[in-house]
Order: structure tokens, then C-alpha cells, then sequence
């Protein structure tokens, strides 16, 4: 498994339920593009239509800025690959609370480009402070451990 690209600060905004592995629908210049390790998750995140899953706001610029023929849009939406019982889960879960899908990291897996996708829950500047609060008491209390 080899990382492409990562979204570190999901992992401070939002709360993490699930996680899921999805394949993603990608041009051939797309592919080599994530494969120089040139895209951005940032802002990207995971809507529903109908039955399917899309992922709307990734960001994946051209491989050949030089070469104008076939050139898509670098933030068009496109479509995840789940097996139908993860996305009747994810519909349900997603009706039920306010949750939200987002992608974690993209990376490659027997050669072939996969998204790890989150299911988690927005924190406000309040959990967030409680969170950077806690990890400094750890590491403090870890110091501490150490010296004696």
C-alpha cells in the first residue's frame, strides 16, 4: 500500500465512526497525476445520489499541462465504487444523524487507486480545544514519566 495523498486535519475536525475503502472512477492522466502525488482532499467530501456516491471538490490537476486534447476539469465530481450493502448503510447512516463522508487519504493497492473514506461527525472549537488540551497533558505526564 503506497500513500498518494493525505487529508491529516480530518482527523482533528471531525469525530471518526467508520471507515471505508472505495474505488474511484478515474481518467488515465488523473491516474499518472495521483501518482506523481500532485492532488488536494482539502475541502473535498462525499454526497449521495440516488443509489450511487460521488465525491465532489477533489482536486486532481493535469498530468501535461502542455497537451490541450481530452483535458477534464481537476475538481469534477466523480463517482465512488462500493458494494451496495456499504452504501445502504452509509444512505442510512447519513439520513439518520448529521454525518458526513469524507475522504481520508487516496492510495495505491495491488496497483489499482483506492480512496479511504471517513464517516464522522463535525467537532466545534470547543472539542477541538478539549482535544489539543488533553494531547498536552498526555505528553506532559509522558515527560514526566520520563525523567523519573
Amino acid at each position: 500500500m503506497k500513500n498518494l495523498i493525505e487529508n491529516r486535519k480530518v482527523g482533528f475536525d471531525f469525530d471518526i465512526l467508520d471507515k471505508f475503502e472505495a474505488g474511484i472512477v478515474l481518467t488515465g492522466k488523473e491516474v499518472k497525476s495521483l501518482r506523481n502525488k500532485r492532488g488536494k482532499l482539502e475541502g473535498s467530501y462525499g454526497i449521495i445520489t440516488g443509489n450511487e456516491i460521488f465525491i465532489l471538490n477533489l482536486d486532481i490537476p493535469v498530468y501535461q499541462p502542455r497537451n490541450s486534447m481530452g483535458q477534464v476539469e481537476p475538481s469534477r465530481t466523480r463517482k465512488l465504487l462500493l458494494k451496495r450493502k456499504e452504501i445502504n448503510y452509509l444512505i442510512g447512516k447519513m439520513n439518520e444523524k448529521r454525518l458526513t463522508l469524507i475522504p481520508r487519504k487516496i492510495y495505491s493497492k495491488n496497483n489499482k487507486i483506492k480512496v479511504e473514506l471517513i464517516l464522522g461527525k463535525g467537532r466545534t472549537k470547543i472539542d477541538k480545544r478539549n482535544v489539543i488540551k488533553k494531547r498536552e497533558t498526555e505528553r506532559e505526564m509522558r515527560r514526566e514519566q520520563v525523567i523519573f
